[in-house]
């Protein structure tokens, strides 16, 4: 991975944190800098999942659009501007990186809600249309102490198997092979990209894959090593759409950041 895209990569979606009131993933200590420097990108109060500001940048136009489009159809969220988060995220990124955000797709996972209540969606960001979803999606079992609920603890640490937070680029599909309940399993998995410096950027190197597994069902998710796993019907059918050049947002809600003066 390259340390000069990663690092970009956060300041985007640590700019997006500040358009969206505070939401920050990792130690404040380190990132307060990188916020320093993102508040340059884009700026905005907001009030609402659904509005951010009309008089700001094409940016945060473009995320109005999606939010006035997609919004009323994404419910539960586990905090307001969960969307607002992961669009922000995106539609820099995409900014910054044209050649690199080939396809028009956002898979994105809210887990600020429990395992056992559907989490998960893929939209068309070109056409603003939910492709998919909502739908379980499993977490790290590194993230909650119990098989199923909401994850509270997250992490980029080797050997962690917590879920990592944030925006990440789609690499190529291949064979994956699992373990589940003392049984091998096989599916398919798709690569994932972290582009969040820090925090996401060892999701490689982690082997932090989507795929399908046994153990995520239509009515709940059991644990993952960090994955975002999702049944293996939709996996065959939704990974080779996201393969190589879609993005991912991995959400949760930071209390104690929502609240605090980032600027």
């Amino acid at each position: 991975m390259m340390p000069d895209r990663t690092v970009q990569g956060f300041i985007v979606a640590a700019a997006a944190a500040l358009v969206v009131g505070g939401q920050v993933w990792g130690n404040k200590d380190k990132a307060g800098p990188v916020i320093t420097a993102a508040s340059a990108l884009i700026r905005g109060d907001s009030s609402t999942d659904s509005a951010l500001t009309t008089t700001a940048s094409p940016l945060a136009k473009t995320t109005n659009a999606a939010l006035a489009k997609l919004s009323s159809a994404v419910k539960p969220l586990s905090h307001p501007k969960a969307l607002a988060t992961a669009f922000n995220s995106y539609f820099a990124f995409k900014a910054a990186h044209p050649d690199e955000v080939r396809k028009p797709y956002l898979y994105f996972v809210d887990y600020g809600l429990p395992s056992t209540e559907p989490r998960g969606y893929v939209f068309d960001m070109n056409s603003l249309k939910i492709v998919d979803g909502p739908f379980t999606v499993a977490h790290g079992r590194g993230s909650s102490t119990s098989k199923y609920g909401i994850p509270t603890t997250f992490s980029n640490a080797l050997g962690s198997m917590a879920t990592s937070l944030g925006l990440y680029l789609t690499e190529a599909t291949y064979k994956f092979r699992g373990n589940s309940g003392g049984r091998h399993y096989s599916s398919i998995g798709m690569r994932l990209q972290g582009v969040m410096s820090g925090f996401n950027d060892m999701a490689l190197a982690r082997g932090v894959v989507a795929h399908g597994a046994p153990y995520v069902t239509a009515s709940k998710a059991g644990r993952s090593e960090g994955c975002p796993a999702m049944e293996q019907g939709r996996a065959k059918k939704l990974l080779p759409k996201l393969a190589d050049g879609a993005m991912v947002f991995l959400f949760a809600p930071e209390k104690s950041l929502l609240t605090a003066d980032l600027q």
